[in-house]
């Protein structure tokens, strides 16, 4: 479980081809504090540490990850927002993030507002009941508020600090970024939905 608060960005220093999946090996300062087998967010999607050292630590994706997510379209060179896992002492400054990717956003509208960004992110259409005007979502792990939606897209204000302090810095028109939706959201449209089918 995470939070969706990113401190550490890392850059990718190595993929190999694993099986039809992808092994990807990860430089950052925070290196020197995971363990192995412990749980690491990578742009929102939970991976298990393999092995590491004190500049790098390496995860395997498997194929399924590779298509579902964002993940599968790293290259070398490329940052990465990381987040380690949620400890039960931690507070819980963005919302409860799961690192289990809902779906895959393209990015539309970048705009400069002051000292903030607006993001306009389109998605498809069947996970609208998910979107909540001021509710969570987490983008590329990024626990964001939902400022405004319309039809299948919505729109989030990113302040300065996230801007310069995650990979939202090299994000252009175009780019695809995973997406999952608050938890507690997608308990309540699955229980509507159970209590609608009851006769």
């Amino acid at each position: 479980m995470f939070t969706g608060i990113i401190k550490s960005l890392g850059k990718i220093r190595q993929i190999k081809s694993l099986n039809g999946g992808r092994e990807i090996t990860i430089a950052t300062g925070i290196a020197k504090e995971v363990s192995i087998d412990q749980s690491i967010s990578i742009n929102g999607v939970c991976h298990t540490v393999t092995s590491h050292d004190d500049a790098t630590f390496t995860v395997q994706s498997i194929e399924e990850t590779l298509r579902k997510t964002n993940i599968g379209d790293l290259k070398v060179g490329d940052p990465v927002n990381l987040e380690q896992s949620l400890h039960p002492d931690q507070l819980l400054d963005g919302h409860l993030v799961q690192g289990h990717v809902d779906v895959t956003g393209t990015i539309k509208t970048m705009e400069k507002e002051g000292t903030d960004w607006l993001l306009t992110i389109e998605y498809p259409g069947e996970h609208k009941d998910l979107i909540v005007g001021r509710g969570s979502i987490a983008v590329d792990g990024i626990s964001l508020t939902v400022a405004n939606e319309k039809g299948n897209t919505f729109t989030v204000a990113i302040i300065p600090y996230t801007y310069e302090h995650t990979n939202l810095q090299g994000k252009k028109i175009g780019d695809t970024v995973n997406l999952e939706f608050d938890i507690l959201g997608k308990y309540v449209v699955k229980y509507l939905k159970n209590r609608g089918g009851e006769s």
